[in-house]
C-alpha cells in the first residue's frame, strides 16, 4: 500500500518484481494508496494494478477495502515494506488463511512507527532484511529480532532496466561536459537526515579538480521542498569553493540508466543503507563505483573486491580513491567488467524473485501473492 510511487530504492524494488513476476511463475497483485512519478509504470508493469487511497494513519475503511482483496483472490501471503501498510495487512487478513510479511530496508524509524513496529513484528509470518548487516544491526540494536522470525533477502535489480537505447553522449552534450572529460556522479536523494551524505562528496571536489583539471561531478537525486537545507548547503559549499561551475545538480530524472551510461565513475558516500540499490545498479551497468565503507556497501562489493572502497565520512579519503581511479584508466575497467559480473551472479531480479517465492512457499504453500509497500 503506497503512500506514493515516487522515485525510491525500495520503490525501484517493487517495480522491477512486478515487471518480472509473470516471467518468473508468480502470480501478483500490487496495491497502491497513491500516485507519484512511477504510477504510470506500475500500471504498464504486467502485474495486476489495484489503485487505493488511505486517508487516516489507521483506515479501517481502507482495511476492509484490501480484505475484499484478500478473500475474492485468494491470496495467502500480504507482503509489506514498512510499519503502516504491516498493521493494514494484519486487520485486512484477521482470521483469513493469510500471512504477512514485513521486509525492514532500514534500520531508522521514527517515534511512530517504532511504536507500531513492536506491535506487528510478532505477528508477522516472516520479517526480512535486505542484507545480512542490516540483520546484524537489528539484533544488537532493537527488539525486535526477539519478537519476531527473521531472514536475509538480498534485493534484486533487473538489468535490462538499466541498458540505455540513448546517446551515451547525450547527457554530456546536454550539460556542455567535454567529451574527454572524466565524468563522476552520484545517485540518491538529498534525504533531510543525510543518509547519503553528498557534503562529503562536495568536500572532496576541490581536491579532485586540482589534481585533475579534466574532471567534473554531477548530482542526480531530488531535493526534499520541505526540508531543503541539506540540498542548498552543498550547492552553496560549491559556489563558494569556486567549483559549481564543474558540479552539476540535476534534481530527481527518469533517465538514470542513460546518466550512467554517461558516468566514467560511480560515487555513493552514504553513512546508512540498508542494501545499496544504486551501488549495485552502477555495478550492473558497468560504471566502476567508488562507496563508503559502511557494512551494507562491504556486503554488495563483495568485501571491496568489486568497488573502490574509502572511509565513511571521510572527505580526504574519497579525494584519494577518486584520484586513483581517476589515474588509471586499466583500473576503471577491469573493476566495472568484474563488478558487472559479480552483481549479475548475486543479485538479479531474477534471483530476488526465487528467494521471495521460496518465502513465500513455505508461509502458505505456494499460493497466490499479494505484494503492498510503502516508502521507506
Amino acid at each position: 500500500m503506497l503512500d506514493s510511487l515516487n522515485r525510491g530504492g525500495t520503490e525501484v524494488l517493487a517495480l522491477d518484481v512486478c515487471r518480472n513476476a509473470s516471467a518468473n511463475d508468480m502470480e501478483l497483485t500490487f496495491v497502491a494508496t497513491g500516485g507519484g512519478a512511477l504510477e504510470e509504470e506500475f500500471r504498464r508493469s504486467g502485474a495486476e494494478f489495484v489503485r487505493l487511497e488511505r486517508r487516516l494513519p489507521v483506515d479501517l475503511d481502507l482495511a476492509a477495502r484490501l480484505r475484499r482483496i484478500v478473500e475474492e483472490r485468494d491470496v495467502r501471503v500480504v507482503h509489506c515494506h514498512q510499519a503502516v501498510e504491516a498493521l493494514h495487512a494484519l486487520l485486512a487478513t484477521r482470521r483469513t488463511r493469510a500471512r504477512c510479511v514485513l521486509s525492514f530496508h532500514l534500520l531508522e524509524a521514527d517515534a511512530k512507527n517504532r511504536v507500531a513496529l513492536r506491535f506487528v513484528v510478532p505477528r508477522m509470518g516472516m520479517c526480512v532484511a535486505v542484507s545480512h548487516d542490516l540483520l546484524a544491526r537489528l539484533e544488537t540494536e532493537t527488539g525486535y529480532t526477539k519478537r519476531g522470525s527473521f531472514r536475509v533477502v538480498h534485493n534484486g535489480i533487473d538489468a535490462r532496466r538499466l541498458r540505455s537505447a540513448g546517446d551515451a553522449r547525450a547527457l554530456r552534450r546536454e550539460l556542455g561536459v567535454e567529451d574527454d572529460a572524466l565524468l563522476f556522479g552520484m545517485v540518491g536523494n538529498f534525504y533531510p537526515d543525510g543518509r547519503k551524505d553528498p557534503l562529503t562528496a562536495c568536500r572532496a571536489l576541490p581536491t579532485l579538480f586540482e589534481r585533475v583539471p579534466r574532471a567534473r561531478f554531477l548530482f542526480v537525486g531530488a531535493r526534499d521542498a520541505a526540508a531543503p537545507r541539506l540540498f542548498d548547503e552543498c550547492v552553496r559549499f560549491c559556489r563558494d569553493e569556486r567549483i559549481a561551475d564543474r558540479v552539476h545538480f540535476l534534481g530527481a530524472r527518469a533517465d538514470v540508466p542513460e546518466v550512467l551510461t554517461a558516468l566514467d565513475v560511480f560515487v555513493l558516500s552514504s553513512r546508512r543503507e540498508g542494501f545499496g540499490i544504486a551501488a549495485v545498479e552502477a555495478m550492473l551497468a558497468g560504471v566502476p563505483a567508488v562507496l563508503s565503507d559502511i557494512g551494507p556497501l562491504k556486503e554488495v562489493s563483495g568485501g571491496g573486491r568489486y568497488a573502490q572502497l574509502f572511509a565513511c565520512g571521510s572527505a580526504e579519503d574519497l579525494a584519494r580513491a577518486l584520484m586513483e581511479l581517476a589515474c588509471d584508466d586499466a583500473r576503471r575497467a577491469r573493476l566495472a567488467a568484474s563488478a558487472r559480473e559479480w552483481a549479475t551472479s548475486r543479485f538479479s531480479i531474477e534471483a530476488h524473485i526465487e528467494s521471495l517465492k521460496s518465502l513465500y512457499e513455505e508461509l502458505a504453500g505456494g499460493q497466490r501473492v499479494l505484494q503492498t509497500r510503502s516508502p521507506v
